[in-house]
């Protein structure tokens, strides 16, 4: 594979900076529920399995920051919040989808080289021992 363009330190420190808030467990996972519509923040909690409140919270504050998500008050007694992907979210959730099938496509091949790997390495690890 031949580089498309020369290594710039800027672009990789932007490309990092990036990949870390849209690749981390929890945006994934919010960004792949908003793909299907908006949603309350009580119904992000309970469908994203096992992120706390703050963490989610965290979360959609970085994903609104960056663009991702917009959030909607609606004057109403209480407030009423929704959260929906914007257009560059939507874009990303396309990515992220991909990126969901190519590993779905490769599983077992990557199955097979840890196996192979962890034989000649004399271990076996235990994700993959059962």
């Amino acid at each position: 594979m031949t580089p498309s363009h020369i290594h710039v330190p800027t672009d990789c420190h932007t490309v990092t900076e990036i990949l870390s808030r849209v690749g981390d467990k929890w945006s994934v996972q919010v960004v792949v529920q908003l793909g299907g519509g908006s949603k309350r923040f009580n119904e992000l909690r309970r469908v994203v399995g096992g992120i706390s409140q703050r963490m989610l919270t965290l979360t959609l504050r970085g994903l609104e920051r960056d663009g991702l998500v917009t959030r909607t008050v609606y004057p109403t007694i209480p407030p009423r919040v929704e959260y929906r992907l914007t257009e560059l979210g939507c874009s990303l959730l396309k990515t992220v989808k991909a990126l969901g099938s190519w590993a779905i496509e490769n599983r077992q091949q990557i199955l097979q080289a840890r196996r192979r790997f962890d034989e000649a390495a004399g271990t076996v690890a235990r994700s993959d021992a059962a």
